[in-house]
C-alpha cells in the first residue's frame, strides 16, 4: 500500500523501511505523508499485535536528508505552500516521538538533515559506527528547523549549536558522544544489542511500557508541576487497578514471570 516505505509485522514486532535505496532513502512529500499514515494506523493497534517497533532505511544508507528534486520544486512555493509542507514535516516527526509503542532506529551508512529528525525522534538509536551524521542545512542557507525539538532534546542547546551552527560531519562513534544515538557499534555488537534491548522491552508490561511513554511525553511537554502531581497520582492508581498491573504485582508476590513474558 506504500511506495517509498515498507511496513510488516513479524512476532510481534513491527518494521518500517524507508525504501528509496537508489537515492540513499531521501524523503519528499510522498514519504513524509506515507509515514503519518503508517504512524496514524499504528496507533490503532494494540499492545497484543506489536511491542516494539523498528524504523531503518533500505539499500548503503538509513536517510540522506531531503530529496534535491523536491527541493528543487519547494523553492518555487508560496510561503503558505512552504509552511504547509514544513508542517507535513513536524507532523511526521511527532507522529514517530509520540508512538505509543518502544522505536528503535538503527541507522548505517549516511544520516544527513532531516534523517536525524527521523532518529531522534525514536526512543532509542542504535547505529553503525562507521555511519556519517551531519545536520548541514546552514551549509545551503537555512537551519534543521523542524528536527530541532528532538535533536536538543537528546543533545542539549549548546551541543546542539556546535552540530547544528557547522554542520559539521560526524561519525557514529562521535554521535555517541554528543547523545544523538544510544549506541555506536559494529554490525555483530548492534545486532547483539538489538537483540538484548527487544528482550528488555518484551518482559516489561506492554501497556505499563505505552502508559511509561505517555507520562514520559507529558512530563516533558505538557504539564506543569502543580499538574504532574494529581496526572501522575492517578496513572499509578489507575495502572495498579489494571489486569495487566493486577497481574504484575501478583506475579512479583508469588515469585512468577508474568504472563506477558513467554
Amino acid at each position: 500500500m506504500y511506495k517509498t516505505i515498507e511496513f510488516k509485522i513479524e512476532n510481534q514486532m513491527g518494521y518500517v523501511f524507508l525504501n528509496r535505496p537508489e537515492i540513499h532513502n531521501a524523503f519528499n512529500e510522498e514519504m513524509i505523508s506515507e509515514l503519518i499514515h503508517c504512524f496514524g494506523e499504528l496507533e490503532t493497534m494494540d499492545n497484543t499485535e506489536i511491542r516494539t517497533l523498528i524504523i531503518e532505511g533500505r539499500g548503503p544508507s538509513f536517510c540522506a536528508g531531503a530529496d534535491l528534486k523536491w527541493m528543487k520544486s519547494v523553492v518555487d512555493y508560496s510561503h503558505e505552500e512552504n509552511y504547509q509542507e514544513s508542517f507535513k514535516l513536524s507532523q511526521c516527526f511527532n507522529a514517530i516521538y509520540s508512538c505509543k509503542f518502544p522505536t528503535i532506529a538503527m541507522v548505517h551508512g549516511a544520516a544527513i538533515g532531516g534523517a536525524n529528525g527521523l532518529l531522534a525522534a525514536c526512543d532509542f538509536v542504535l547505529a553503525d559506527k562507521k555511519a556519517v551524521f551531519s545536520l548541514s542545512e546552514v551549509k545551503i542557507g537555512i537551519v534543521p528547523a523542524c528536527i530541532s525539538p528532538y535533536v536538543m532534546k537528546r543533545v542539549g542547546e549548546y551541543k546542539s549549536k556546535e552540530l547544528m551552527l557547522t554542520g559539521i560531519r560526524f561519525s557514529g562513534k562521535e554521535a555517541e558522544k554528543y547523545g544523538l544515538v544510544n549506541w555506536s557499534l559494529g554490525q555483530k555488537r548492534r545486532k547483539a544489542k538489538l537483540e538484548e534491548l527487544i528482550h528488555n522491552l518484551g518482559t516489561s508490561g506492554p501497556i505499563a511500557v505505552s502508559q511509561c511513554k505517555q507520562l514520559l511525553y507529558d512530563m516533558s511537554n505538557r504539564l506543569s508541576h502543580e499538574e504532574a502531581m494529581t496526572y501522575t497520582a492517578k496513572m499509578i492508581a489507575d495502572l495498579r487497578k489494571s489486569d495487566e498491573g493486577q497481574e504484575g504485582m501478583n506475579s512479583f508476590l508469588e515469585k512468577r514471570k508474568p504472563n506477558w513474558v513467554k
